[in-house]
Order: C-alpha cells, then sequence, then structure tokens
C-alpha cells in the first residue's frame, strides 16, 4: 500500500478522509440568543433600496405581533439606524452585546451604533468587514426572535459570502429595479443563492412608478418594469412593486419609517409570516 499523499483526487482508496461529510461553516449565535427565522435582503447591485425593503419588512412583520430584528450587514454603509431614529451607542454585558431597541420593539445592531461618530467612514479589508458580520451573529444576545432580516451589502464580495456560510438562512428577498439590467442583477443573486443551496423567497421591485396624486396615473420614469418577466424565467414570485414616494424618504431620512401607514410588503410579509 503506497503512502497517503492527502491528494484525494490522485487516489483510489475509500479511506475515511474521502467519506467524511464537509464540516459545516454555520455558526452557533450567542448562548442566550433564540432565533428562530432568518432572513436575508439580497440584490446584485448597490442603490436599489436593499435598507428601505428591510425596514418595511421588519416594520410589517412586528405589526403582525411577531418578535423582529434587524443585523445591518452592510458595513460600510449603514443606514438602518438613520431608518429607525436609533442614535445611542450599543452596551453590552457579561453575556454579550445587547442589541438596540426601536419604539416598536425591533431589536437592532448596525455597526453606526458603534461607532464614536455615525459618520465615520469604515475603512476595513473584506477578512475585517467579515469578522464583524459574524461577530453581530455570534456575540450579540437576541433575545426571543421570531424573525431577523439580514440588511447585505450589494454585490457578492466576503460579507456576503460570510453571512451565507455562517448563518443560518431559511431564504432570501432579491431587491430590484425597473431596468433592462434587472434580469442581470437577478441572476447573480439566484445563482448565488443556489451555490449556498438557499431558496429564494422572491422579488421586490422598487422605484416602480410613481403616482399622480390629483388623477391616479402611474408613470413608470425609470422604464417600463422587467420584474414579472424575470420572475417567469427563474421561477419566482414578484412579491412587490415599490412606488417612489416622497413621503418614504422623508421619513426614513427623519427616522421615523415605523410611522409610515404602507401595504406595499404586505403580500410580502404574508409569504414571510
Amino acid at each position: 500500500m503506497s503512502e497517503c499523499t492527502h491528494d484525494c483526487s490522485t487516489c483510489s482508496a475509500n479511506c475515511s478522509s474521502r467519506t467524511q461529510k464537509p464540516e459545516s461553516l454555520i455558526e452557533k449565535p450567542n448562548e442566550n440568543s433564540i432565533i428562530r427565522n432568518v432572513i436575508a435582503v439580497v440584490s446584485g447591485k448597490g442603490g436599489v433600496g436593499k435598507s428601505l425593503v428591510t425596514s418595511l419588512l421588519a416594520v410589517n412583520t412586528q405589526r403582525r405581533d411577531y418578535r423582529t430584528a434587524i443585523l445591518d450587514a452592510d458595513l460600510t454603509g449603514p443606514s438602518i439606524p438613520k431608518a429607525f431614529g436609533l442614535k445611542e451607542r450599543l452596551e453590552g454585558s457579561e453575556q454579550g452585546i445587547l442589541p438596540a431597541v426601536t419604539k416598536t420593539g425591533i431589536q437592532v445592531v448596525s455597526l453606526n451604533l458603534l461607532l464614536e461618530n455615525e459618520t465615520d467612514p469604515v475603512v476595513w479589508r473584506g477578512p475585517v468587514i467579515a469578522g464583524t458580520v459574524k461577530q453581530f451573529w455570534t456575540d450579540v444576545v437576541w433575545e426571543d426572535v421570531d424573525f431577523m432580516f439580514v440588511d447585505m451589502p450589494p454585490g457578492t464580495g466576503d460579507a456576503v459570502l460570510t453571512v451565507f456560510q455562517s448563518l443560518p438562512i431559511d431564504g432570501i428577498i432579491v431587491v430590484t429595479s425597473p431596468q433592462d439590467l434587472v434580469s442581470l442583477i437577478v441572476a447573480k443573486a439566484v445563482n448565488m443563492a443556489n451555490a449556498m443551496n438557499v431558496p429564494i423567497v422572491g422579488l421586490v421591485e422598487n422605484y416602480s412608478y410613481i403616482e399622480c396624486e390629483s388623477c391616479g396615473h402611474k408613470q413608470s420614469i425609470f422604464g417600463e418594469s422587467h420584474v414579472d418577466e424575470t420572475a417567469e424565467k427563474f421561477g419566482l414570485k414578484v412579491l412587490a412593486k415599490l412606488p417612489i414616494k416622497p413621503e418614504i424618504a422623508a421619513s426614513m431620512d427623519k427616522g421615523e419609517v415605523e410611522d409610515l401607514d404602507v401595504e406595499f410588503l404586505k403580500d410580502a410579509a404574508d409569504t414571510i409570516a
């Protein structure tokens, strides 16, 4: 019998090294955390409104009497605290880091709640960013959470890969916009989800149209939507088409997203919960 070279590709022996299953990379949450469902909100590009969709989904789910949380994984562009009017820095205990809590009870952890100043830039390399995202899962005491929404950074970089590999993602929601490039954006998200063996809950199209307050006419100022045909192409469900409404942007800027009375994501929340 020849000596093992530890290269299974050149060896026909049926040894334990060949037959053992690959070890899971899923991290255990803080021993004091309870998290039942984890939904990631993703997109293949930036600027499509992932934080808006994440915020509105959390608000809608919380209104259904589910205990809801947001893990802000977009470390270089965290906007969740601003949407909810959170400014106090996170505190800790012997058990771990304690999340901030919004006025309606949504638990939130974001890097902006750990920085000395919210305008401080995050000039970190990929491994540091990935490690910080992982710590938001392992070191934070998430108290009795029914649904955790993860606001993902754009693209398919280190932080995104870390979330998919380290957190037990139950499903992803893909956010896109009404442009020809939508098919490419969705394809990237679908391919990553398939590679990570994570189901896609559905698509949300943002900036879908603007509605005239006088006559109710809907104008597609970014071009006609392609989300329905794209969804059909990939066998996905369209969860919502969000309009352009100045009051939504104003509420996000004022930290009053929980005061919005919008039902655009009602079907999406129903699908999840």
